[in-house]
């Protein structure tokens, strides 16, 4: 009975448990590097769309659009992270749910949706750029490349960018 739990020697469950235990996530590319978001904050996925200025507001915010009648806030994400402007092509938006408004995440390229292993997870490494660990949850290790997790509440986290 007690072969179903994590040995103290490993600290790892075993595989079958490990299966269970997975997290989902919507990717994006982002200047070349994979961001994700967990799969249950992500409300829809857009390509380019009309987007108005606001006057006055921050520069990572795009503007606002309408989303079947509502009305969303849309966040240019190479700005939040203090990247350099995309070189044309075509804007695609991930609307995520932050405190029961929308918000059109702006960026490169919209991925898959991943399912991965919750014992796999690992906290921000110190050598993580500064912008991202900000904005960061934690990472994946992939076989080809790192999967950031975007922490949605702190990447919206407005005000602090601005008097940054």
């Amino acid at each position: 009975m007690t072969d179903n739990l994590p040995t103290k020697a490993t600290n790892k469950l075993p595989a079958a448990v490990a299966e269970v235990a997975s997290r989902e996530f919507v990717t994006m590319f982002i200047a070349g590097q994979m961001f994700g978001i967990p799969v249950l904050q992500v409300q829809d996925v857009l390509g380019p769309q009309k987007i108005t200025r606001v006057p006055l507001a921050p520069p990572e915010v795009a503007g606002s659009l309408n989303l079947r009648g509502r009305i969303v806030t849309a966040i240019d994400v190479r700005v939040r992270l203090g990247l350099p402007p995309r070189d044309g092509g075509k804007d695609m938006s991930i609307v995520a749910d932050h405190g029961g408004e929308f918000y059109s995440l702006i960026v490169d390229q919209v991925g898959e949706v991943m399912s991965l292993p919750a014992a796999d997870y690992e906290k921000n490494p110190s050598t993580l750029d500064e912008r991202w660990r900000e904005v960061s949850d934690g990472i994946y290790r992939l076989k080809d490349s790192l999967l950031i997790i975007l922490d949605v509440q702190r990447l919206l986290r407005l005000e602090a960018a601005v008097a940054a």
